[in-house]
């Protein structure tokens, strides 16, 4: 088993298991520090879905770092 590492917000630090599934491959940490730096200005108050979640890294990564709903 796998496993991400939420790198902002309220959760920042913690280690979440994925399965090890073929063809799954989680967001990497530099890639969604990058976007979730890159969007930080424009999501306040948003909401985030999380399109074809396989690890849902993003989504888990958007719900820490509080941008308001999320599906």
């Amino acid at each position: 088993m796998g496993q991400i590492r939420i790198i902002g917000g309220r959760y920042r630090g913690r280690r979440l298991p994925v399965p090890s599934t073929a063809g799954l491959r989680p967001t990497s940490d530099r890639i969604r520090e990058t976007v979730f730096n890159w969007l930080a200005p424009f999501v306040e108050g948003s909401r985030c879905l999380d399109c074809f979640a396989g690890s849902g890294a993003l989504g888990l990564e958007a719900a820490s770092r509080g941008p308001g709903k999320y599906g």
